[in-house]
C-alpha cells in the first residue's frame, strides 16, 4: 500500500497522487464483499484524510425525524449494516437535522447538548463533515467523519469528498444489489431443478418392448423444465400408441402445461384409442378449464401402431409431420395428413384420423419444431425441414444412430449454441 503524507496529499506530486488512486481502484475492483471494501476503503482514505471517529446514517423506509445508526467507530468495523437486525434509531437532534436537511456540510466548532441522543457517538469531537449520500434524488444515507480538533475538515475538498463518497456509496450498494441478485438466483434455479426432475418423472421410465419395433427417444429442454412431451401407450394386440406434444412458450409455465396435458391425456375414460378421439378428449379439456384465457395452445401428434399389419393409425393437432424413411430407396416423407388445429384453441375442434402401411426396415421420425427452428447463430437461417430430411436420408435406419446422426447436425448447424426451444426426437424402426 503506498505510503502518501497524510497533510499534504492534495499538494503532494500528481504522479504518488496517481498511483495512490490507481492501486486503491484496482483494489476496490476486486472486492465482492462490500463489508471487506469499506474496511478497505477506509483504510486507505485514513492515509489521506485523517479522521478521529465516523456515523453512517441511513433513513431508509423511516419518517422524519427518525434516523438510523447503522456505524460507528465506536462499534468497530465488524459490525454489518446490511446483515444487522437491529440499529439504534434516534427521532431527534444534531444527526437527524443533518441527514434530512440533505446538504454537505461542515461544522468546524462542534458543540452537542448533552440531551442530544447522539451525544454519545460524538463526545471528545469538536468538528465535523456531513456527505450525503443520493439514491433515486434523495439523500437516503449520510456518512458522518469526526476530528478531535476544532477546524479539522477543509470545506475546499468538500465537493469532492461529497463527489467520491457518493461514487463509493453506489459501488457498495451495486455489491450488495449483486449478491441479493445472485441468491434469488440460486433458489429460484433451485426452485427450477425441482421442477425440472418433477417432469422428468412424468416422461416414459423406459422405453416399451414391442415385437418387431426398435425403438429410441432423445428428451432436452432450453431451460431447466421445458414443454416437450412424449409418451407411450401400451394397448391390447401389442400394439403401441406413440403421443408426442409441445407446449407453446418456454420453461417453467410450458412444463406446467406439459404436466396438465400428461395428466389429461392419462385420465381418458377407456384405452386412448382411436388417436382422433384421444385428440379430441385432451382439446376439450385444455380449452375448457386451461388455455381459453392464457393464449396458450399444444400441438400434438398421436399415432397407434399395430404390428401385425405395420399400419400405423394417426391424426395430428398442428404439429410437426413425422418424417418417414423408407427402407428400399432411402427417400423421406412427410405424414401430413390428418391435420388439424392445435389443442386447446377451439373446445370443439374435429380430429381426423388418417393411416400409412409401414415395411420392414422403415423409421418413423417424430419430433418437436426446436429441431427445425434451431437457429444459425447471428442469422435468422433455420435448420429447416429439408436439412432434416437429408440428414435422415444419408444415415441408417438404426434407431439411435438416426438419432446421434440429427443431434450432431444441428449442433454443427448452431455452432454448439445452447438450444433456443426444447428438443425431442423419437424414431420408430420397423424390424419385422
Amino acid at each position: 500500500m503506498s505510503q502518501v503524507p497524510l497533510k499534504n496529499f492534495s499538494d503532494g506530486p500528481w504522479q504518488e497522487r496517481l498511483k495512490f488512486i490507481m492501486e486503491m481502484m484496482r483494489d476496490m475492483s476486486r472486492e465482492t464483499d462490500p463489508q471487506a471494501m469499506v474496511r478497505n476503503y477506509m483504510a486507505r482514505v485514513r492515509q489521506v484524510m485523517p479522521v478521529d471517529g465516523f456515523i453512517s446514517l441511513s433513513r431508509r423506509g423511516l419518517k422524519r425525524p427518525k434516523v438510523r445508526i447503522t456505524r460507528s467507530n465506536r462499534w468497530g468495523m465488524d459490525v454489518n449494516p446490511w446483515k444487522a437486525r437491529e440499529h439504534v434509531i434516534i427521532e431527534s437532534g444534531l444527526l437527524s437535522d443533518l441527514i434530512w436537511n440533505e446538504q454537505a456540510t461542515v461544522i468546524n466548532v462542534l458543540a452537542v447538548d448533552p440531551s442530544d441522543p447522539a451525544a454519545p457517538y460524538l463526545e471528545g469531537m469538536q468538528s465535523l463533515m456531513a456527505l450525503p449520500l443520493f439514491d433515486h434524488g434523495a439523500a437516503l444515507n449520510m456518512i458522518i467523519s469526526l476530528r478531535k480538533d476544532p477546524h479539522g475538515p477543509s470545506v475546499e475538498s468538500l465537493p469532492e469528498r461529497v463527489w467520491t463518497a457518493n461514487l463509493f456509496g453506489r459501488l457498495t450498494q451495486n455489491l450488495v444489489l449483486s449478491d441479493e441478485v445472485a441468491k434469488a438466483y440460486a433458489a429460484v434455479d433451485r426452485e427450477l431443478r425441482t421442477v425440472a426432475d418433477m417432469q422428468r418423472t412424468l416422461l416414459p421410465r423406459q422405453l416399451p418392448q414391442i415385437p418387431g419395433l426398435e425403438l429410441a427417444a432423445h428428451y432436452e429442454t432450453a431451460l431447466r423444465a421445458g414443454g416437450d412431451y412424449y409418451d407411450f401407450f401400451e394397448l391390447p394386440d401389442d400394439k403401441l400408441g406413440l403421443l408426442i406434444a409441445d407446449v407453446s412458450g418456454h420453461g417453467t409455465p410450458a412444463a406446467v402445461m406439459m404436466a396438465v396435458t400428461h395428466s389429461i391425456a392419462h385420465n381418458h375414460d377407456g384405452p386412448p384409442t382411436p388417436p382422433s378421439k384421444l385428440l379430441e378428449f385432451i382439446n376439450k379439456n385444455l380449452s375448457a378449464r386451461y388455455t381459453t384465457d392464457s393464449g396458450t395452445f399444444v400441438t400434438a401428434f398421436y399415432g397407434i401402431y399395430d404390428p401385425r399389419t405395420h399400419v400405423i393409425t394417426y391424426s395430428s393437432a398442428g404439429h410437426c409431420p413425422p418424417r418417414l424413411k423408407r427402407f428400399e430407396d432411402g427417400c423421406v416423407v412427410g405424414l401430413d395428413g390428418g391435420l388439424s388445429l392445435p389443442l386447446g384453441i377451439e373446445p370443439d375442434e374435429h380430429y381426423f384420423d388418417v393411416s400409412a402401411t409401414l415395411r420392414v426396415g422403415d423409421a418413423l421420425v417424430l419430433h418437436t419444431d426446436g429441431i427445425t427452428e434451431a437457429h444459425r447463430p447471428n442469422s435468422s437461417e433455420l435448420f429447416g425441414q429439408d436439412r432434416l430430411d437429408a440428414v435422415l436420408a444419408s444415415c441408417s435406419c438404426d434407431a439411435e444412430y438416426m438419432i446421434r446422426k440429427t443431434l450432431l447436425a444441428v449442433e454443427e448447424f448452431t455452432d454448439s449454441s445452447a438450444p433456443i426451444d426444447d428438443m425431442t426426437l423419437l424414431v420408430a424402426k420397423v424390424t419385422g
